[in-house]
């Protein structure tokens, strides 16, 4: 089911939306202080190019100094990058959430339109 999913997935905006988080990590590249957020950016770019069968969650915390490092990441990221991803995924999920099929497809754009928000801090491990 999952090898069907992930398929479908394609046709329904993964393609799509992965492309554009591989297109940002390549842009994130070019500069050093931007390697951080590439390597983010290409993670979840393979995520969400088959993300059934895989699911985010929270990295456990290591310190308060930790804490204040990943909002300052997501803050930056969300004004580089991660609201035109967001928006995106939005978009695909609003388009895909007109029909019965493509509401699941729509629930997972949903998650990673949260995710293109807020990408540090989480962490993506697979579905037993």
């Amino acid at each position: 089911m999952r090898l069907l999913g992930n398929i479908l997935w394609l046709f329904f905006g993964g393609l799509a939306t992965g492309i554009g988080w591989w297109v940002a990590g390549l842009v994130a590249a070019l500069t050093i202080i931007g390697i951080p957020f590439a390597i983010a950016a290409f993670r979840i770019g393979t995520f969400s190019f088959l993300p059934f069968g895989r699911e985010i969650v929270d990295r456990p915390e290591r310190g308060e100094g930790r804490k204040l490092l990943i909002l300052i990441g997501n803050i930056v990221w969300i004004v580089l990058g991660g609201i035109w991803l967001a928006l995106a995924h939005l978009f695909f999920a609003l388009v895909l959430a007109i029909t019965v099929i493509g509401i699941p497809f729509a629930v997972q754009h949903l998650k990673l339109a949260h995710l293109s928000l807020t990408p540090y801090g989480k962490m993506i491990v697979v579905r037993p």
